[in-house]
Formats: C-alpha cells, structure tokens, sequence
C-alpha cells in the first residue's frame, strides 16, 4: 500500500493506493463505488486478474483518501488523471462499479468495464423530492448546517463534505456522456440489483455503440460473487493486450 500527493487546480489531494502484480504489462485500474474502497474490489478481482497488473485507489473522501472540499464526477475523473500521471502508469483497462464506472467513462479509456454504473437518473419518489426541495430552500436562507435532519438513513454519519459531494454527483445524467463513450465496453450487472436498476444497465447498453451486456445473479454489489467469471470474460472477449 502507497498515497501519492497531487495538486489539480491548486488543491492538494493525497490518494491512497495499491499496485498488485507490478512488473506486468497488461495493465487496469480499478475503482469503487460509493461508500465503498479499493479493498472491496481487491476481494472480488485480485486473485482472478493474474495476468494484469492491477491499480487499486481509494478515491478522495473513501478509504484511506482524505478529502477537503466537495467535488463533482468530472472532478474525480481530473484528480483520477493525474495521480495516473504522477505514478507513470497509463491503463488501457478501467473498470469502475457504480460511481467509479461514472469516474471510468469519463477517462475515455481504450477498455472499459463498467460494473452496475451510475449515471442514469431516475424520478424519485415525491417525499425525496418535497424534502430535498425544503433544505435547498433553507439552506439559502441560512439553515443549512440542519442538513443531516435531511439526510437519509442512508448517508446517517457521513461528513458535510462527502453529502455536499454526493449531491453534486448523484443526479448527474450521463446519457449524453454513455451516448458518445468510443471505449470498447463490457457491462455487468445484477439482476436484482435496487441502487441502479437492471433496466439502467440495459440503457447505457443501447447507448454505448458495440458495448456488450452480462446480466448476473445478485444485488448492486454482485461483482463479489462472479468475480472469476468478469475477469474470464475481459480475458476472452476485451483481450488481454495493453
């Protein structure tokens, strides 16, 4: 395990990192998704992905990467750039899970493996929408030092920073972004998955040209479960060429 420290836009970022298998040519960065690290994928993909070397990172604000500021995607992608830069590495292969897939497409990488992406926004119900509504309003006014009391239980205990992130990320619509994506894809996803729905996947699959779909057995995190078969299926079908 290393951190490098980078600047992007004079801010300072230290990103936390692990490189498995260093000496190889084939090389793929891997990134989590939300709330998650790089150990998470570690576990699903270190032990089956032997003949690539693999680039771990937890991105800022997860892991054992600190973050100071709130960031959009298209930041994440910037700082992902350049911390690329700064250890010399240039992966032909990303693969990215939920956010990290946001992340992934946005590096324009020669192969892309997108496991159950964000990027697809969907209504919510009316109750979310009423309540996000009501703390922007009071956050203009002032209030918005209440916004845990707004938060869902699913964001209990997350930092101001990383909620002020998350809403900058979460209702980005990258249709367009998917739409003109030139990476030849491969996409994964759970069946039963409920944080970004089987039929999400099905649509950034019709809108990335030539991409191919994998629907699989289990829920967002599914990857955990069919890490052996991802890993056979970016052997045969992506290649294992840098």
């Amino acid at each position: 395990m290393a951190s490098k420290n980078i600047q992007v836009a004079r801010h300072s970022y230290t990103i936390n990192y692990e490189i498995i298998n260093p000496n190889l040519e084939n090389c793929m960065l891997i990134l989590h998704g939300w709330g998650a690290n790089k150990e998470i994928m570690k576990k699903a993909f270190a032990s089956h992905l032997s003949k690539f070397k693999q680039i771990y990172v937890d991105l800022p604000g997860f892991g054992s990467s600190p973050l100071d500021r709130p960031l959009d995607t298209k930041d994440y992608a910037a700082i992902t750039k350049e911390f690329l830069q700064a250890i010399n590495q240039s992966p032909d292969f990303i693969m990215g899970h939920s956010f990290g897939g946001k992340v992934a497409t946005l590096l324009e990488p020669k192969n892309l493996i997108l496991l159950s992406t964000a990027g697809i926004v969907t209504q919510k119900p009316f109750l979310v929408r009423l309540k996000i509504a009501i703390f922007k309003m009071l956050k203009k006014i002032g209030f918005g030092k209440f916004y845990s009391l707004f938060a869902t239980k699913d964001v209990a205990g997350m930092s101001k920073i990383m909620y002020e992130t998350l809403k900058n990320v979460v209702d980005e619509d990258f249709r367009d972004i998917f739409a003109n994506t030139s990476s030849k894809t491969l996409i994964f996803w759970g069946e039963g998955d409920r944080a970004t729905p089987l039929r999400s996947g099905k649509t950034i699959s019709r809108l990335i040209k030539g991409s191919q779909f994998f629907p699989l057995s289990g829920d967002h995190f599914f990857f955990l479960l069919h890490g052996k078969f991802i890993s056979g299926v970016i052997g045969s079908e992506v290649g294992e060429t840098c």
